[in-house]
């Protein structure tokens, strides 16, 4: 046999096996704490504010543009403008025609039409079905984030 023609030789099989077993079982064993899911956080049941007013939401042309806290506005993010609140605020709007809610983050700055206390990304805006309506009476609560444990209550040397 030439030696472009050698036959290929594997491991065998239980080798095999065998590393993948202990690979698994050396990640699996990793942490024994686990992390947090991103984008879950738990808000204390009594908010911080409320302010009632009119809603409208915003897309189009909009999509892409930098927002006034800097970052780009992407319509399928769960985001609104607001005229004073702090950026990143988090806030529950609740559509009162129709008593559904969803958690906005503040990024932008507005609605500058008289008698609009919240501009809405086109995704909020359809959670509370409002895109018919384009304007619609709305209950903005602002949201107080809880504090969740996330470190062991005890030393791994105890856990025996």
């Amino acid at each position: 046999m030439s030696v472009l023609h050698t036959p290929m030789r594997f491991p065998p099989a239980p080798t095999l096996i065998f590393a993948s077993a202990v690979i698994l079982l050396m990640t699996g064993c990793a942490s024994l704490v686990p992390s947090p899911s991103p984008g879950v956080a738990l808000y204390d049941p009594v908010p911080k504010s409320i302010e009632t007013g009119k809603a409208s939401y915003y897309g189009g042309r909009w999509i892409g543009r930098l927002t006034a806290n800097g970052e780009r506005y992407h319509s399928g993010d769960c985001t609104a403008a607001h005229k004073r609140l702090p950026f990143n605020t988090m806030v529950r709007v609740t559509n009162l025609r129709n008593n559904k809610s969803v958690i906005v983050r503040i990024n932008n700055r507005g609605p500058y039409a008289k008698g609009r206390i919240l501009d809405l990304s086109i995704v909020a805006a359809k959670k509370i079905e409002m895109i018919g309506d384009g304007i619609v009476p709305v209950r903005a609560e602002v949201l107080k984030k809880i504090p969740v444990l996330t470190k062991p209550n005890r030393q791994l040397s105890e856990v025996q």
